[in-house]
């Protein structure tokens, strides 16, 4: 091929990159976090009965909403430069300060979470590209499910369960102790999370007390697979 037939077949790709691009930038941009505090999508009592209205309104209202404070604070003090992905700061979090570990964790952590969450349905099931990629790394969406719960139970202390992808493109499960996440470059599991839940007991000690597998085995009716699956394709972009 001559350089020139090169040239005008290499003219004829371009816009098919950009959409290309633009497409890959724009879902990105939709699960990107920022650092305000988004209003949650459902009411407080949404999430009856397996998460109480009581339980969601301390949650959102006071611990995510001081998550967010702080992050806030922390960014100001260590001159995070306005307009900073969070994703992007989670990344180096290991060159900030404890403060700011454990407030960009939280509130990135809650503002990912409230959207993994909708009203409770039975026989709730992932569907299409990421069910597939479930049965065919565990072997049964219940292999998964087992394998999360037990991550879920066992983390010791306050922490999260996740379902990431990781950097070579392969979905895991893991937990993270406090308001840690598989993003941070300090994290012992590394990848995109795209399913967390939250164990730290004021998530469920009011209805669940001590009993922290129910809580986790229960909250698998709330998962929004929607949002879940959103996360998958964009981290397998």
């Amino acid at each position: 091929m001559s350089i020139k037939k090169s040239l005008d077949y290499f003219k004829e790709l371009i816009p098919a990159i950009i959409l290309l691009l633009l497409s890959i930038q724009s879902s990105l941009g939709q699960m990107q976090i920022g650092f305000d505090q988004s209003p949650l999508p459902y009411s407080y009592n949404a999430l009856e009965d397996v998460i109480d209205a009581r339980t969601m309104e301390i949650h959102y209202s006071k611990h995510a909403a001081a998550y967010c404070k702080n992050l806030k604070e922390a960014a100001t003090a260590e001159s995070v430069q306005p307009g900073t992905p969070l994703e992007d700061l989670l990344k180096g979090i290991s060159k900030y300060s404890q403060k700011m570990r454990n407030n960009a964790g939280g509130h990135y952590n809650h503002e990912i979470f409230w959207k993994m969450m909708q009203s409770p349905k039975e026989n709730n099931l992932p569907t299409g590209k990421l069910a597939r990629a479930i049965e065919m790394r565990f072997g049964s969406f219940e292999e998964c499910r087992v394998a999360f719960r037990e991550a879920a139970k066992n983390r010791f202390g306050s922490g999260w369960a996740w379902l990431y992808v990781d950097n070579d493109k392969t979905l895991q499960i893991g937990s993270t102790p406090n308001q840690d996440n598989p993003l941070m470059d300090i994290s012992e599991i590394k990848g995109y999370p795209i399913l967390g839940l939250d164990v730290w007991e004021h998530a469920y000690y009011l209805k669940y007390q001590n009993k922290r597998a129910d809580y986790a085995e229960n909250w698998w009716k709330t998962v929004n697979w929607e949002y879940v699956s959103q996360r998958y394709e964009s981290a397998m972009k």
